[in-house]
């Protein structure tokens, strides 16, 4: 196989040298970015990503949480929209107008997760996916919440989960795709399995595995060594490249900058 899809990246070298001259100087022309988590028992992703995003030089930041948790944290979000709860503290469906008129909002959207795994919840935010057609970035256990939603899930343009390996092998299965992941397999044959993945669908992957980052998208490959595990479970790599994605249109420009800064 030709492995000219396969773009290697080192800290010193990166592909793409030239990004730093598409951060807005201007905040106003920076982006709004729309984070989605959170429950009434966890909502520490929602404030880590909110950090990190301002952090990373979005130009506005909005938060949306079930309304069980706003009078905890009404005070850290000054543009926080709260969405009706459901009895177990998630997302109620009822809130999918506020929803839709949030993501209308934004330029882009992180699902950051620490949204319980309650069907009801997991039932707005693929409403929210198949009535948006805005950028959308899924990590943590948002990416177990909404896996069953299967061909709908990775014929969405625009979409990149953000996963670990034995999250990917559970999507790979939810679409009954006839390739099989096992931990067991080197990065040239995980490299091929995106490639080939990603060709079959638009969505876009990025995958933390042996101390590899992953990104892949339109059948292309980055890679690149990474020793900062925390920076990929904690979501605040998703929220980052989401951002960079407001100032790029390709996905992997977006990731493979992320990664250095």
């Amino acid at each position: 196989m030709d492995y000219n899809f396969w773009l290697k990246q080192e800290e010193k070298r990166p592909l793409y040298p030239d990004f730093e001259w598409k951060k807005p100087e201007n905040k106003r022309r920076a982006g709004k970015l729309l984070l989605i988590g959170g429950n009434a028992h966890g909502f520490a992703a929602v404030a880590m990503n909110y950090k990190a995003a301002v952090d990373c030089g979005a130009g506005q930041v909005r938060v949306l949480m079930p309304d069980a948790v706003e009078k905890v944290v009404k005070n850290q979000f000054p543009d926080a929209v709260f969405l009706p709860s459901n009895v177990s503290g998630g997302f109620a469906k009822s809130g999918l107008d506020q929803a839709l008129a949030a993501t209308d909002w934004a330029d882009a959207v992180v699902f950051v997760g620490d949204s319980g795994q309650n069907s009801e919840t997991g039932l707005l935010l693929e409403k929210i996916l198949l009535k948006s057609d805005k950028p959308v970035a899924i990590t943590r256990d948002a990416v177990d919440l909404l896996r069953g939603m299967g061909e709908r899930l990775m014929n969405r343009p625009r979409t990149t989960l953000a996963v670990s390996f034995q999250q990917l092998q559970k999507l790979f299965q939810s679409v009954y795709y006839p390739k099989v992941l096992t931990f067991s397999q080197n990065l040239t044959q995980t490299v091929e399995n995106l490639h080939k993945f990603t060709l079959t669908y638009p969505v876009s992957i990025n995958l933390f595995h042996k101390d590899m980052l992953l990104a892949a998208a339109n059948g292309q490959v980055a890679s690149q060594k990474f020793a900062n595990p925390t920076l990929v479970w904690s979501g605040k790599l998703a929220t980052r490249t989401a951002i960079y994605q407001m100032w790029t249109d390709d996905p992997i420009e977006a990731a493979a900058a992320s990664w250095l800064n």
